[in-house]
């Protein structure tokens, strides 16, 4: 009976020893994350953070197990290639990055809907406060780079009401249009390098 035991014990071991973490990195010059909102609800204004940084874990090359996800962002890295809105957006009338530098993002679930799509929930903080968010994941698949890196890629989006985290400032128009909408729509490109 301990032989048998004993036996498992290491079989145990074994598996567990390979089935190590892989540790992936964002690659920033091959990434962008951006976010777009309504203006006077008649176009579309698009904006980007320039600065962020996306961390995650998998069981293996293959995210169908990916866990520990997490993005943050500076908010002072915003650019709507314009100056002035760029102040006013991290003032306090919106971000306030003085007090809350920080945007972060920190995954909780990462599932598989059909195919290479994904649905990846988590806590999302904006100015120190907290809710849950579910983002749509296209898994756009796994390659070696000419230098021999491993890369995995993906496309990201969603919605969130920006109100929800604090931003509420807002005008109205002489004709009652509204100046900027609450709806936020994300969209990110990223790529992951993983590491030795």
């Amino acid at each position: 009976m301990y032989n048998v035991f004993s036996f498992h014990t290491r079989l145990l071991t074994l598996k567990a020893n390979s089935m190590a973490n892989v540790k992936w990195v964002v690659d920033p010059t091959h990434s962008e994350v951006q976010f777009k909102v309504k203006h006077l609800m008649i176009t579309t204004v698009t904006g980007y953070f320039n600065t962020f940084h996306v961390t995650a874990e998998t069981d293996d090359e293959n995210f169908s197990g990916a866990h520990d996800i997490v993005f943050t962002t500076d908010v002072n890295s915003i650019s709507t290639n314009n100056e002035q809105r760029d102040t006013h957006l991290k003032s306090p009338d919106f971000f306030d990055a003085e007090q809350h530098s920080e945007i972060r993002f920190v995954g909780t679930k990462y599932e598989n809907v059909g195919g290479e799509d994904f649905k990846l929930h988590g806590d999302l903080t904006i100015r120190d406060i907290t809710k849950p968010v579910t983002l749509n994941v296209e898994f756009g698949g796994i390659v070696v780079d000419p230098y021999g890196q491993t890369k995995a890629g993906f496309t990201v989006s969603g919605k969130i009401s920006r109100k929800d985290f604090g931003l509420t400032w807002n005008a109205v128009t002489e004709a009652g249009s509204v100046v900027v909408s609450d709806e936020i729509k994300l969209h990110a490109e990223i790529q992951l390098v993983k590491q030795a």
